[in-house]
């Protein structure tokens, strides 16, 4: 089975995209695979910052890399946080931090204004090919901070059809319709 580093340090998500890519690559993370290095995302986009990171640590590991950028776009703000979602407030803010702060900026916003989408762009590279593939998932920032899983702003991203937060699907419901579930779906086709 072929080995992957993922480019991340976040536990919630390495946790994720093993489930999703489990049956076909062995997904290991940075620390497993010796590097301990922190990367500037200094991109504009999401597919600038998924691609820096994925040729910074093939660089160093010389291992075929996959490394994701995703964020919340809230439209009500403009779309913030967007590419500086991890950085949004300081990184290190706690996300009951943030997600307070947010649910207080939209305090008297109705629903209608309320719509905001998760963004995730999934790079690949090994050395001779570079892949990118970009997925959504629509949603409302909800009123409160509802649920125990995921991680991040899950707990204030409200899914109509479901009517609940993200933070209170299963990882395997979430993984069918998420952002990052998506997009790795598609590129484990590529790979």
């Amino acid at each position: 089975m072929k080995t992957i580093v993922f480019a991340t340090k976040n536990k919630g998500k390495l946790k994720e995209i093993q489930a999703v890519l489990a049956d076909k690559f062995n997904v290991i993370s940075m620390q497993d695979a010796g590097i301990d290095t922190e990367i500037e995302e200094n991109g504009k986009t999401f597919e600038e910052n998924s691609l820096i990171k994925a040729r910074a640590v093939y660089e160093i590991c010389k291992k075929p890399v996959l490394a994701d950028d995703s964020g919340l776009e809230i439209d009500y703000l403009d779309k913030k946080p967007g590419v500086h979602s991890a950085r949004y407030m300081g990184e290190d803010t706690s996300y009951d931090i943030k997600n307070s702060h947010i649910l207080d900026l939209l305090k008297d916003v109705p629903d209608e204004k309320r719509s905001a989408r998760f963004v995730c762009v999934i790079s690949y590279t090994d050395g001779e090919r570079e892949l990118s593939v970009r997925e959504t998932v629509e949603g409302i920032i909800g009123h409160e901070i509802k649920g125990e899983n995921g991680f991040g702003y899950d707990p204030i991203f409200y899914l109509p059809e479901f009517k609940k937060t993200s933070a209170e699907l299963s990882l395997e419901e979430k993984n069918k319709i998420s952002h990052r579930g998506k997009a790795l779906a598609r590129i484990k086709e590529m790979i």
